[in-house]
């Protein structure tokens, strides 16, 4: 039980699916009974850890916990953007859609990222199909993504994608198509207001570059037409990935998160910090880095820079792995450089730094250029899909696995890498 290239390439839809391809493979990726059981269940978690990220926030901008957690999930932000998502409106407002962006390690799963406009659901909805189709129990079932999209807009309505996200709108267009029921692919700079609900696949930091941006969002919150995921920029931001260890927010988030749910998230987020140059009391450390200061970090011997510097989500750069520098494989003056800019940017555009996890190297089948089948020796990312429902419940609709090669330390859709479906052995 195998796919032929040749049936892999009439498959795809006229035109393909995505700007600059991919290779393909006769086989998905298997994951063993323990990741599958570990990644099925993960959805529950991570939607009421972005629920109690929501509450963090909102109780520091009332003045409930100190005010430095919403001031600094604020920074750069408009003043519109940052108001609009305090309303008590919005209180009940959560992305649809979360996708964690896990490295399969030789120690589990290590989470890079937590994504709620993510790319690759019509890619991985297309290669579901195919694979079930040719006999394998794909990972979330043959038409779990289409069911799942086709949740988030139960009632038909308007995907809307900008110009930043065009690599996107094939996939996209193929997605809306297959969901039917009125789903359309509209250009985000030129819609304009319909009544119908609205799937926005764009960044919010590029608002300014869609005239309707503001309104739209200004519209969701007075309840009219639903636009989701929503106008929440801060749970967009990678800053939670480091305030989740942030010894002084280690007793809130024992109070927030059910204890199951903590100890599942902190499990695969690596330690993490912000990058704050405020200057720390002589007696004090860095958590885990054990140094005074992040002066001292930016002169870290190459051993020392198993970590990586990444912006935190509010900019062109904080999305396709464009703003994320990882140590050890910078000079030591280039390391310095990028460790002195983030500390500047701190006011208006906060960084942060994670513990470096590195993927385990695996063996799998691909198709090369002449039609011949290799090993490729590579390591994966496994981006699960999870779609929550109107009742409020989340569950896995399908896993996007791309093996990139083993020299590459960031993984994602390039040309020379593999995308994948699931199975579980």
């Amino acid at each position: 039980m195998s796919l032929s290239l040749e049936q892999i390439t009439a498959a795809l839809p006229e035109g393909g699916l995505f700007d600059g391809g991919w290779k393909f493979s006769p086989e998905p990726l298997r994951l063993t009974k323990a990741e599958g059981r570990f990644i099925t269940s993960l959805g529950h978690p991570l939607a009421h850890f972005q629920q109690a990220c929501d509450e963090l926030y909102r109780r520091s901008a009332s003045g409930k916990l100190p005010r430095w957690i919403a001031d600094l999930l604020d920074a750069g932000k408009p003043g519109w953007m940052a108001d609009l998502q305090k309303k008590t409106e919005t209180r009940a407002d959560f992305p649809r859609v979360i996708r964690p962006d896990l490295i399969l390690t030789d120690g589990g799963f290590a989470l890079t990222e937590l994504d709620s406009v993510p790319g690759g659901i019509g890619i991985t909805a297309w290669l579901s199909r195919l694979y079930a189709d040719a006999g394998y129990p794909v990972l979330g079932g043959r038409d779990g993504m289409i069911e799942g999209f086709s949740s988030v807009l139960p009632e038909g309505g308007a995907i809307l994608l900008s110009e930043e996200s065009a690599d996107y709108r094939r996939e996209m267009q193929w997605l809306a198509g297959e969901a039917g029921g009125g789903r359309t692919v509209e250009a985000a700079e030129s819609y304009r207001p319909d009544g119908r609900a609205l799937y926005r696949f764009f960044e919010w930091f590029d608002w300014q570059a869609i005239p309707e941006a503001r309104h739209l969002a200004e519209l969701a919150a007075a309840g009219g037409p639903r636009l989701t995921p929503p106008c929440k920029p801060h749970l967009e931001d990678k800053l939670w990935l480091a305030l989740l260890w942030t010894p002084a927010l280690k007793p809130v988030w024992e109070k927030t998160l059910r204890g199951s749910h903590l100890a599942r998230v902190r499990e695969i987020v690596p330690p993490g910090w912000v990058v704050d140059p405020a200057p720390l009391p002589p007696q004090a450390a860095l958590p885990v880095l054990g140094v005074n200061s992040w002066e001292e970090v930016a002169g870290f011997s190459q051993k020392q820079r198993r970590l990586v510097l990444k912006i935190s989500g509010f900019h062109e750069t904080a999305w396709g792995s464009r703003g994320v520098h990882i140590g050890h494989d910078l000079s030591q003056a280039e390391w310095s450089e990028r460790v002195h800019g983030a500390m500047a940017d701190f006011e208006s555009q906060p960084w942060i730094m994670q513990e470096f996890r590195e993927g385990r190297l695996i063996e799998h089948p691909v198709y090369q250029d002449d039609g011949s089948v290799a090993m490729m020796r590579g390591r994966v990312r496994l981006c699960p899909y999870f779609f929550t429902d109107e009742q409020g419940q989340t569950a896995l609709a399908g896993a996007l696995a791309t093996l990139a090669p083993a020299d590459k330390k960031k993984i994602h859709g390039m040309r020379d890498a593999v995308l994948l479906p699931c199975v579980i052995e």
